[in-house]
C-alpha cells in the first residue's frame, strides 16, 4: 500500500484537502456538490433499509468490546484509543460488528446502523487517497441470511442508488466532471476468490485489480478476524469484500460464527484476548448466539467514487487524514 500510495502521489492524483476555512470560492462550490450528493447517498439508503424491514439502531461510541481488526491483512492500526470511564476500561469504536450480531441474535432479525469508526492509520496512509482515521460506516445484519443473498441486497442496492444519483443530481454531477464517466452497475457482479487472484495477479492482487476493472467486484474467501465463518475442512472463508474502481474497498462483510468452540479455538490461534469478548463467548456458548450474515459500507469511500473525489477526505466536510489534526 505504501508503494501504491508513492506513486499516486508522484503522478498528481493525490491532492491532500484543504480544512474547509481555506477553501476558495470554487473550491468551495466543489465541496458544495459532494455535500448534495452525500446527502442524496443517506437519504436513499437509510430509506430502501427501512422499507426493506431493517430496524435502525443508534451507534455505539465507546465500549469495552469493539472489533480487533485482527489478523486482518489489510489494517494497518498505529495506535488504538482507551479510556477510563466509572473505572472501567473503554474502546472507542472500531466497528460495531460484536454489537450487531448479539442486537441480531437477541432482539432484531434485520438492522442497520451509521455507525463512527476511529482507526488511528498509520501516517503514509494519507497519501493513498483512500483512508481516514475517522469516517462513517453503514452497517447491517440479518439473521440467517446466506453471504448470496447479503451480496445480491447489496448489488441491487448499489445500482439503485447510482441511478438515482444520475437521475437527481444531473447538475452536480456535471460540476464535478463526473456526468459521463459514473455508470449504472448491472448485477451480478463479477465474483473471485482470493487464492484465483494471488495466482493472476500475485500478492499485490488488489492493487492490479481496482485498476483493472471498470465495474464493482467481489472477492471472496479472505482469511481474517475470528467472527467471520471460517470451513476447517475446505480451508474456506465464507466472507466478501466489495471492490470499486480505482477507489478499493468499499465494503466488508461475511456470514458469522456462532459455534462457540469454534470462537475459541479462532482466538486462540489468532492470539485474541478472550477476555475482551467475553459476553459474545458466554451468549455462544449459551447457544443464545444465532447465525446471521450483513456487512459494513463506508460511507466516505463510496461517496468519493460517487464523485470522483482525488481523496476520501474531500467526501468531509471536516477532513480526517492519517497524521493531520485539523483544527476542526
Amino acid at each position: 500500500m505504501v508503494e501504491r500510495s508513492v506513486k499516486m502521489a508522484e503522478s498528481g492524483f493525490v491532492e491532500i484537502p484543504k480544512p474547509l476555512e481555506q477553501l476558495r470560492e470554487g473550491e468551495t462550490g466543489r465541496k458544495q456538490c459532494m455535500c448534495k450528493v452525500m446527502s442524496h447517498t443517506l437519504r436513499y439508503l437509510t430509506g430502501e433499509f427501512v422499507d426493506g424491514g431493517f430496524e435502525w439502531l443508534l451507534p455505539v461510541i465507546f465500549s469495552k468490546t469493539t472489533d480487533p481488526l485482527w489478523p486482518d491483512p489489510g489494517a494497518s492500526i498505529e495506535k488504538r484509543i482507551e479510556v477510563e470511564i466509572y473505572g472501567e476500561t473503554a474502546r472507542t469504536t472500531q466497528s460495531m460488528i460484536v454489537h450487531k450480531m448479539v442486537a441480531c441474535s437477541l432482539a432484531l432479525p434485520k438492522l442497520f446502523v451509521l455507525s463512527p469508526n476511529v482507526r488511528i492509520e498509520k501516517k503514509e496512509r494519507s497519501l493513498s487517497g483512500l483512508h481516514a482515521y475517522e469516517f462513517t460506516q453503514l452497517d447491517f445484519e440479518v439473521r440467517n441470511a446466506t453471504s448470496r443473498e447479503v451480496r445480491s441486497f447489496v448489488e441491487k442496492l448499489l445500482s439503485g442508488l447510482v441511478s438515482s444519483v444520475k437521475d437527481c443530481l444531473k447538475e452536480e454531477l456535471m460540476y464535478l466532471g463526473r456526468d459521463d464517466d459514473l455508470r449504472v452497475p448491472r448485477p451480478p457482479f463479477r465474483l473471485y476468490d482470493t487464492r484465483e487472484l494471488e495466482h493472476e495477479y500475485g500478492k499485490d492482487w488488489e492493487t492490479k485489480l481496482v485498476y483493472d476493472t471498470c465495474n464493482p467486484v467481489w472477492i471472496t474467501n479472505i482469511p481474517r478476524e475470528f467472527y467471520d465463518f471460517e470451513d476447517f475442512e475446505e480451508c474456506a472463508w465464507d466472507n466478501y469484500d466489495l471492490l470499486l474502481p480505482k477507489y478499493g474497498e468499499v465494503l466488508s462483510g461475511a456470514r458469522r460464527e456462532w459455534d462457540y468452540n469454534k470462537l475459541v479455538r479462532k482466538m486462540q490461534r489468532d492470539n485474541v484476548k478472550q477476555e475482551n469478548y467475553g459476553l459474545l463467548l458466554k451468549l455462544a456458548k449459551e447457544m443464545r448466539l444465532k447465525p446471521s450474515a450483513g456487512a459494513g459500507i463506508g460511507v466516505e469511500r463510496l461517496v468519493s467514487w460517487l464523485v470522483g473525489a482525488r481523496h476520501v477526505g474531500e467526501a468531509q466536510l471536516f477532513p480526517k487524514i492519517p497524521g493531520l489534526v485539523y483544527d476542526l
